[in-house]
């Protein structure tokens, strides 16, 4: 099974449901709002001169949103579409954003330079069967005093089928899950069918992948919301702040971390 097309294929055809979503909201990102949330704000700092490279970025709204706080941003994402569609939007807004596209394994050999940043953000690693290998990459594009800024969405949220209703997948990583579905979280009713090959990642996977790849966890949060109406279900108890109806704030939704480099 070549995962890497599969998931290439699928990402692709989503960018053009994506861009003309509400949920991205295109219109008021190009006219200069940001695609940023609070929490990895609050963690990436000021960014002012900062180089950032922003792994599996999609179409390209955070890297820009990363640019117009003053960073030197190189975004890297699986989808050719999408990186197109990124070059267009940093003309468009007039920022100036380096886009490769590339499987994240492979950035090495694309890319030779160390960033005071790497940063990636919300549904990024259940695309990638090896998190050492991830880990691995986060670290060779660090500067020695550099700071890997991750967010994402929890494990817990993985358990569940798509309506939260019981539990219908492992905790742990059992390898890969082959899924067929209609429609896309940004547009649930869109008239597209994707196929995708994902894998879920415990707490402690993401932990130990990091710690054994000379990385050293500097802070860790979770967070019982979503800043993205992205599933189903939800309701929105605070701006910008979604939960699963029936279930409230009782599981946790996100979670975020800074690593620095060990010395």
């Amino acid at each position: 099974m070549d995962y890497i097309e599969i998931n290439r294929n699928s990402w692709n055809n989503r960018v053009e449901t994506h861009v003309k979503s509400k949920f991205y909201k295109q219109e008021d990102f190009i006219k200069g709002c940001t695609s940023l949330n609070d929490i990895e704000l609050n963690l990436l700092g000021d960014l002012k001169g900062k180089s950032v490279l922003h792994l599996q970025c999609h179409f390209g709204q955070d890297s820009i949103s990363l640019s117009r706080l003053g960073a030197n941003v190189t975004g890297i994402d699986l989808s050719d579409k999408a990186i197109s569609v990124a070059k267009e939007l940093a003309k468009e807004t007039n920022e100036t954003v380096e886009f490769i596209c590339c499987n994240i394994y492979d950035l090495p050999n694309y890319l030779n330079k160390k960033f005071d940043i790497v940063y990636t953000s919300y549904g990024t690693i259940g695309w990638l069967p090896d998190l050492l290998q991830w880990a691995n990459v986060v670290y060779t594009f660090l500067k020695p005093d550099g700071k890997f800024v991750f967010v994402e969405f929890h494990p817990v949220v993985w358990m569940y089928d798509d309506n939260f209703e019981k539990i219908a997948y492992n905790y742990f990583n059992t390898g890969a899950i082959l899924e067929n579905e209609n429609g896309t979280y940004a547009d649930k009713s869109a008239d597209i069918s994707l196929t995708n090959v994902n894998w879920n990642h415990s707490l402690g996977e993401v932990l130990s992948s990091l710690i054994n790849s000379n990385l050293e966890i500097r802070s860790f949060a979770e967070y019982n919301y979503s800043p993205y109406n992205c599933f189903n279900n939800t309701i929105e108890v605070e701006k910008g702040k979604f939960v699963i109806e029936h279930i409230g704030s009782k599981i946790p939704m996100v979670f975020a971390l800074t690593a620095t480099p060990k010395v």
